[in-house]
């Protein structure tokens, strides 16, 4: 494991370039995470001296700040986040000491009720001993569990803001208070603020739910419902493409599509265990009538593909001759995440997986989990995809969420373990991220802004083939079970894309790009030539559209710059005279006169090599 240095340098030749600054997450930096605590803590005692009907509920720190969440009789402002955040300053600037203090439960709970304030009880139910309270001076205290900075002179008053004010539900219950959650946001020092907000103001520009709908790839609709994204021909376009190229690959290296429903009996999630663990997450089950409801009988919206190649693998005795078996589909499935969580396409209630499922022999599993990986390291790369690391994604043993054996689940993590150490690759292991069936491999991509994402996947399940009573005849004879190899190169095809928006912001390669090339006339008179290149050019498969609008050149050019289209061809008396396009591309700029022939060919390598023109 690479720990991160602090500041990296933008490049290692140049002392005139600045260094650009390392915002580490909550979780990477003790020091940030005292200081977002804290801060969240005078923001909290800011908040009650404003507004004293105001009652406090829960304020942790998230990654890139923190939130409180108040139960107030008004709503709060703009214009109120500024007297706030003036106040804030003032108790920062009062150097007020932060004080532990441990308390009994039933001296925490008389100081509460003293208080008035019924959250705080509440919270205190769930709370194990010691009870610890942090106090802000002698004016304002919260029940917290820390940590945090000893006196608020260590924060610096030039180095937080508060960002948005947004609704929460108490304990994320939809049937309880509604309440109002101010997010904050707390630094080191005022530079990686300023930084942290031209990354916002950055992610604002390649937000992929705004340029989806500039580039006319997507819409959403509440006639449809939330979460639920309606592809335009463009959005199509990319998607088929990004399919057509996963396809390919997998066909080259054996693997065998198949197609499954989008329903099935519950008993089948019964049996793999989805149904026990995950049935909140799940669309609402459709029952015949209340008989078969209260028994739980009916048919769900499928929320993983895996039970259902497991069926086609079983519709047959296997022979170890035919593994290792890999079945694969593009699966859409459907989770019912709550309104509040959904995101653009990175969080959406119908979304379509790669998935893959391979039906191995024990001694086949190493060799097959490094075939797997390749192909996602391939895949990356087409992709332009390079900022990424491993996460080996283990079962926590403390934590009852799991399924199988303690042998299984060893067995399971050594092999990916393995695999990481034989191909080299740096990777740290995030205890507690594991399937609730098997560990996992995840590829954890760094995006241009330096969020993290998780793209692809790749688990280990020596349980469901024991659950389903999978087998395979060795060569021996006996009956055996086989292991089983859960992947997803692209993972959530709706999640890659929205990454990919953002990631090119907009400005898609090439081969990916849902119109590759446009041709823009001088004249209308030269329109009959340019529909006849364009009807040449989409014979051969290459993605070409005419500019038909009538607009002056200038125009036609800034509508295609604008719609991020990698090649433009210019047709003037020249071109159609020497059957040529004057060529300019997004990537090098003007390459002038080329024959149409040369257009042709030299797109056509392009494309097939995932390069530029």
């Amino acid at each position: 494991m690479v720990n991160q240095p602090s500041v990296i340098s933008e490049s290692p030749d140049s002392q005139e370039k600045p260094a650009k600054i390392h915002l580490p997450r909550t979780s990477e930096s003790e020091t940030l995470k005292k200081i977002r605590h804290t801060t969240s803590h005078v923001m909290a005692m800011a908040v009650q001296k404003l507004f004293p009907k105001a009652q406090v509920t829960i304020g942790p720190w998230i990654e890139n700040g923190f939130y409180y969440d108040f139960d107030s009789p008004e709503p709060f402002t703009e214009k109120d986040l500024k007297a706030i955040k003036k106040e804030m300053i003032k108790i920062i600037n009062r150097k007020l000491p932060v004080i532990r203090e441990e308390v009994s439960r039933e001296e925490a709970e008389r100081r509460i009720k003293t208080i008035n304030e019924p959250y705080k009880l509440e919270i205190l139910e769930g709370l194990q001993e010691p009870i610890t309270i942090y106090h802000l001076g002698e004016q304002w205290w919260d029940l917290c569990a820390g940590p945090h900075v000893e006196n608020t002179a260590e924060l610096n008053p030039q180095a937080f803001e508060l960002e948005t004010v947004a609704g929460a539900y108490w304990r994320g219950d939809a049937t309880k208070a509604q309440l109002q959650r101010i997010y904050g946001t707390a630094w080191e020092n005022p530079e990686q603020l300023e930084e942290y907000k031209r990354r916002k103001e950055e992610a604002l520009r390649r937000d992929h739910r705004k340029l989806g709908k500039e580039l006319g790839l997507f819409i959403f609709t509440d006639d449809v419902g939330p979460g639920l994204p309606l592809w335009t021909p463009k959005g199509t376009i990319l998607r088929s493409t990004l399919e057509d190229f996963l396809k390919q690959e997998q066909l080259k290296r054996g693997y065998l599509p198949v197609v499954t429903p989008h329903i099935a009996r519950v008993d089948l999630f019964k049996t793999s265990g989805h149904w026990q663990k995950y049935k909140e997450d799940m669309f609402p089950m459709m029952a015949d009538d209340e008989e078969a409801k209260a028994v739980e009988q009916g048919f769900v919206l499928k929320p993983m593909n895996c039970p259902f190649h497991i069926q086609i693998y079983k519709s047959e005795l296997r022979s170890y001759r035919e593994l290792p078996m890999r079945l694969a589909e593009f699966g859409t499935v459907y989770r019912y995440e709550q309104s509040g969580e959904l995101g653009g396409l990175t969080r959406v209630r119908g979304f379509t997986v790669d998935d893959s499922h391979l039906f191995v022999t024990p001694e086949q599993l190493d060799a097959e989990f490094l075939n797997v990986v390749d192909l996602i390291l391939s895949v990356f790369k087409s992709l332009q995809l390079k900022n990424f690391k491993a996460r080996l994604s283990f079962r926590d043993p403390a934590s009852d969420k799991y399924i199988g054996s303690d042998e299984a689940w060893e067995t399971s993590q050594n092999a990916i373990r393995r695999a990481v150490e034989t191909l080299g690759m740096n990777y740290f292991e995030g205890i507690g991220e594991a399937a609730f069936y098997g560990p996992k491999l995840d590829f954890i991509f760094q995006d241009a802004l330096d969020r993290e994402w998780q793209l692809g996947t790749v688990q280990v399940d020596y349980n469901l083939p024991e659950r389903f009573e999978l087998e395979y005849v060795a060569e021996d004879g006996s009956r055996k079970r086989p292991v089983m190899i859960h992947r997803a190169p692209f993972g959530s095809l709706e999640r890659l894309i929205g990454i990919l928006i953002e990631e090119y912001a907009g400005d898609f390669p090439l081969w990916l790009a849902p119109i590759q090339i446009r041709l823009l006339s001088v004249k209308d008179e030269f329109l009959p030539y340019i529909q006849n290149v364009v009807k040449e050019l989409q014979v051969l498969g290459i993605r070409a559209e005419a500019d038909t609008s009538g607009e002056r050149l200038g125009k036609q050019i800034r509508n295609a710059e604008t719609q991020k289209i990698p090649v433009m061809a210019i047709v003037g008396e020249k071109e159609v005279e020497s059957n040529s396009l004057n060529i300019r591309t997004r990537a090098s700029g003007e390459l002038g006169a080329l024959s149409v022939a040369e257009v042709i060919e030299r797109m056509k390598q392009a494309i097939e090599n995932y390069s530029d023109f």
